[in-house]
């Protein structure tokens, strides 16, 4: 999900990605792509099997970008947020959890006077940085490590000041650099709920997708299974029901 466009990177990359989970992974996706002004109607995601918000910022929508977090967090889908997708994962939670409905995006709203989403002090844009994961924290399990090196391409990240809210209402901050700011975030009570200001997109040469994106492929053909399982049960047990009845 996003703003497709030829001139970023991360976006390019995502057709070679797709076929890399397909052929060294055997993790098939029927992928769609969906901007965020068509992710502002309701439901627009409902159907899906996970949600990948990815970068480009600004977004042509930030209401369709935070609804579609919104759906992937109320009901359970898989979600990946990378670095717009990540500041705007907490801009949803801070929004609708955390009862903070004013805050902003700096980029969007510089004239803001409540941002939540903030200038970086220092830009990561086109940097690499070390990443430490918290131990057990879903995280640790996908990178495999409590150390890494991730790409960046960012200039926004989120501010101290609403940090602490988002920890008491739920949200765990699985990742940080060795400064302590923060990297990555995830919702330890959902299946599968996870976003990082670094671009797994831009790791490597695009050949071998990232342990991120790899976790999330995973995820989504877990919810497809579990969600057929669910119809095909409602559907015998119906059937089943009809012959009791007719009995």
């Amino acid at each position: 999900m996003g703003d497709r466009s030829p001139s970023v990177r991360a976006h390019i990359r995502v057709p070679a990605l797709l076929d890399a989970l397909a052929r060294r992974d055997q993790l098939v996706l029927d992928a769609y792509w969906i901007g965020t002004q068509d992710a502002e109607a309701d439901d627009a995601l409902a159907g899906f099997d996970a949600v990948w918000l990815l970068p480009g910022s600004p977004y042509r929508s930030e209401a369709g970008a935070v609804a579609a977090v919104r759906t992937a967090r109320e009901r359970g889908i898989p979600f990946l947020g990378t670095c717009a997708g990540f500041q705007h994962a907490l801009l949803e939670f801070a929004r609708h959890v955390c009862g903070l409905p004013d805050v902003q995006h700096a980029e969007n709203r510089p004239e803001a006077e409540d941002p939540l989403i903030v200038p970086l002090s220092c830009s990561l844009r086109g940097h690499e940085g070390v990443v430490e994961a918290a131990a057990g924290t879903l995280a640790q399990r996908v990178l495999g490590a409590e150390r890494t090196v991730e790409r960046y391409s960012c200039s926004f990240g989120p501010g101290a000041a609403h940090l602490d809210v988002l920890r008491a209402h739920g949200l765990c901050f699985s990742g940080t650099d060795p400064d302590g700011e923060v990297r990555m975030a995830e919702l330890p009570e959902h299946p599968f709920f996870l976003a990082t200001l670094f671009q797994p997109e831009l790791a490597g040469d695009g050949t071998r997708p990232h342990p991120v994106i790899r976790a999330l492929a995973t995820a989504a053909v877990e919810h497809a299974a579990r969600e057929h399982a669910v119809t095909e049960h409602a559907v015998t047990g119906h059937a089943a029901g009809k012959v009791m009845s007719a009995c």
